[in-house]
């Protein structure tokens, strides 16, 4: 897949308000590497008062949290979905969250865009925004 251009996406007043209504994060390849950007993005975030849900393949804990392989595993409510993966692995993550019927927004980390997926999760009903790091936008704002 090549690069794209976020098309779907958040203005930043919209920003504030994803954060202001978010509490659960689930953090889509939280790496246990504290040299990861996923890693410190997710340590930033609960150090924030989020509370982070990691999502990784391997590992039984990361940043003292329970690790789950999926969205569909985890069992409590989730607001946010902030992606690390690559885009075309956005798709089949956005699916997951639809199928959920709980997320409020999805967002994909800088350089991570998928116009489509994006589409369908905003016709969900589905917050999205693309290409930005929650770390960051979260500070700033």
């Amino acid at each position: 897949m090549e690069c794209e251009f976020p098309t779907v996406n958040t203005d930043q007043a919209q920003m504030k308000d994803i954060f202001d209504k978010t509490k659960t994060i689930a953090i889509i390849g939280c790496s246990p590497d504290e040299r990861k950007a996923s890693n410190m993005v997710a340590r930033y975030l609960k150090n924030a008062g989020f509370t982070i849900i990691p999502v990784y393949p391997k590992e039984e804990t990361i940043l003292g949290e329970k690790v789950y392989r999926s969205l569909s595993e985890i069992p409590c409510k989730i607001d946010m979905v902030d992606i690390f993966r690559k885009p075309e692995v956005i798709a089949s993550v956005i699916d997951e969250a639809i199928a959920r019927g709980d997320v409020y927004c999805v967002w994909t980390q800088l350089g991570l865009v998928n116009n489509e997926a994006a589409a369908k999760a905003q016709e969900s009903g589905i917050k999205v925004v693309q290409s930005k790091c929650t770390k960051i936008e979260h500070r700033r704002l």
